[in-house]
């Protein structure tokens, strides 16, 4: 009893001396959502009190009418779905190519895999506009414009994706070689022991991954502005910025649009956050 009792205390003094510390990370944390905060407040207010003097926080009431005006004028649901499919499947292609990449450099033995690996962490420093043109005069001999293969496909040939694949290598190495060994001896190839016992045990950097890669993917204005033309094509960056000059004014339908784009990634954070800390604390441990 007298143990537990001490415990206690010294858990309460633990979160006592943590006080000072909370106080200035949530006035922080308070300015960085504050902007969110506003923009879903506008996202809900009528247009004259959008832009009233001097601005009120909360809306009068609820009005929906501004996501209306966005799914009309603006074709939101269109360009969600767009958006939706360019994300998952990008990422889809990126969490294979990458794992068996990583999964390749932790535990394949080549002479050549130092070398490679080197100039795969050297591609990291290359701002990607340098590879803009021949990837444009690439897709436009395959025939590739203003269709989503260029935001796609590449995914699946790992381009872009070196922090990826460091990122799972590092967490493959950590992985205990005794089990790779047995089920060697026990006959299982290279590709077994990746699908049935790497993929398994590095769940948390897989979640991680996908998560970095939807949010990019999600989030891309440059890559569907460069190769997509049509229209109802675009994704939800690309279709609110290129209807926006026909709403300059009416900021309201402009924030609930923004609101349904934010949404997706929010909520995947929430969902996914728990893999997420926990992917990115189990990586990086070996070399």
């Amino acid at each position: 009893m007298p143990e537990s009792r001490t415990l206690r205390l010294t858990l309460t003094r633990g979160r006592i001396a943590l006080v000072p510390l909370y106080i200035p990370l949530t006035i922080a944390a308070f300015f960085f959502i504050l902007p969110f905060l506003w923009m879903l407040s506008g996202a809900f207010k009528e247009p004259s009190e959008v832009t009233a003097y001097p601005p009120s926080f909360w809306p009068g009431r609820l009005d929906t009418d501004n996501f209306s005006t966005a799914a009309a004028g603006i074709s939101i649901w269109r360009y969600f779905g767009n958006s939706v499919f360019v994300a998952v499947v990008s990422t889809l292609g990126t969490v294979l190519c990458c794992s068996l990449a990583g999964f390749a450099f932790a535990h394949l033995r080549s002479r050549a895999r130092g070398p490679l690996f080197a100039v795969l962490l050297s591609t990291m420093m290359l701002p990607p506009f340098i590879t803009l043109i021949p990837s444009y005069s690439i897709y436009q001999e395959l025939g590739w414009l203003d269709t989503y293969l260029p935001l796609t496909v590449p995914s699946f040939l790992g381009v872009g994706g070196a922090f990826y694949i460091f990122l799972l290598r590092q967490f493959f190495l950590g992985v205990p070689k005794e089990l790779f060994e047995a089920a060697r001896i026990d006959g299982a190839s290279r590709l077994r022991q990746y699908v049935q016992i790497a993929l398994p045990l590095s769940k948390p950097a897989l979640m991680t991954v996908a998560l970095f890669q939807f949010v990019a993917s999600w989030n891309d204005f440059f890559g569907p502005l460069i190769f997509l033309t049509d229209s109802s094509k675009f994704t939800l960056p690309v279709g609110i910025r290129f209807f926006q000059s026909l709403y300059a004014t009416d900021y309201g339908t402009l924030m609930a649009a923004s609101c349904v784009t934010i949404a997706p990634v929010l909520l995947l954070f929430l969902l996914a956050q728990r893999f997420f800390v926990q992917g990115i604390a189990t990586t990086g441990g070996k070399g």
